[in-house]
């Protein structure tokens, strides 16, 4: 299987129909062609952050609308998909929490699926009858261990397993503005965009890691980095003979890169 970086933005994309929108859309139907319908998809989300990493464990996650201020067609959405419970109990077995080598938590009622996970599969996969299992984020671990979790995820892919990543290469809402036209951004958002481009691009997907050493400009489009660290368990999870594929490079909001990426 591919492994996807998706580069959400807006929760709006979900019901506008949006450029970026439609090209989530477009990706989706491709497996089932041009790659294998996927047995299941593991996502990782800016918007899961805890303490320890966790996993989906119930048959039926919920729908979670972790947002606030927007239309109520937005809270009206929902995405049934099943869980994988039996698929759970093993992989959290499997993989071990980087740094400390404890086995993955099993998070059964407090979590589902959130606008991270379930705002890019509506439209990729509207049937919802692909199982999603969500793996969290420990913020606080070094970042270096969000690669080297994503490298533990790579074994998944020749199992059927759909790894997507769900954050944005830039995200800064305290400097967004809802006035700009698509694709207008800041000198900084395309600056950084472009400089995660060029690592994945030249095939450096570790360098990835080092990202502060952008400076102001990492700063700038990371004032905190959790939208960042979902690309690193992508990046972590793609083989180094992979092709890689860019859609979606575009911006939103002045200070949202759109960026997503495919390894295959």
């Amino acid at each position: 299987m591919p492994v996807l970086f998706v580069g959400h933005g807006s929760p709006m994309n979900v019901i506008e129909d949006s450029p970026f929108r439609r090209e989530w859309t477009r990706y989706g139907a491709m497996f089932g062609s041009r790659w294998p319908k996927p047995k299941l998809i593991l996502c990782i989300s800016a918007h899961w952050i805890t303490e320890g990493w966790w996993l989906t464990g119930m048959a039926q996650p919920k729908t979670i609308h972790d947002f606030g201020g927007f239309p109520q067609a937005l809270f009206d959405q929902q995405y049934p998909a099943p869980g994988a419970p039996h698929w759970v109990q093993q992989v959290a077995q499997q993989l071990h929490q980087p740094s400390n080598g404890q086995a993955m938590g099993i998070d059964l009622q407090q979590w589902g699926l959130d606008h991270g996970c379930w705002g890019v599969l509506k439209p990729m996969f509207p049937e919802a009858d692909i199982p999603v299992v969500q793996l969290s984020i420990d913020y606080h671990r070094p970042i270096a261990d969000h690669f080297a979790l994503g490298q533990q995820l790579r074994r998944f892919r020749d199992e059927g397993v759909l790894i997507l990543a769900s954050g944005n290469t830039v995200h800064n809402l305290r400097a967004m503005q809802r006035s700009a036209p698509i694709n207008q951004a800041f000198d900084w958002t395309i600056q950084f965009d472009q400089w995660v481009a060029a690592q994945i691009s030249a095939g450096d997907n570790e360098s990835l890691v080092d990202f502060q050493q952008q400076g102001e400009t990492a700063q700038l489009a990371h004032p905190s980095y959790d939208h960042y660290l979902p690309l690193l368990y992508a990046a972590g999870a793609a083989q180094a003979d992979d092709t890689v594929e860019f859609f979606n490079e575009g911006y939103q909001l002045a200070s949202m890169a759109m960026r997503s990426v495919v390894w295959n």
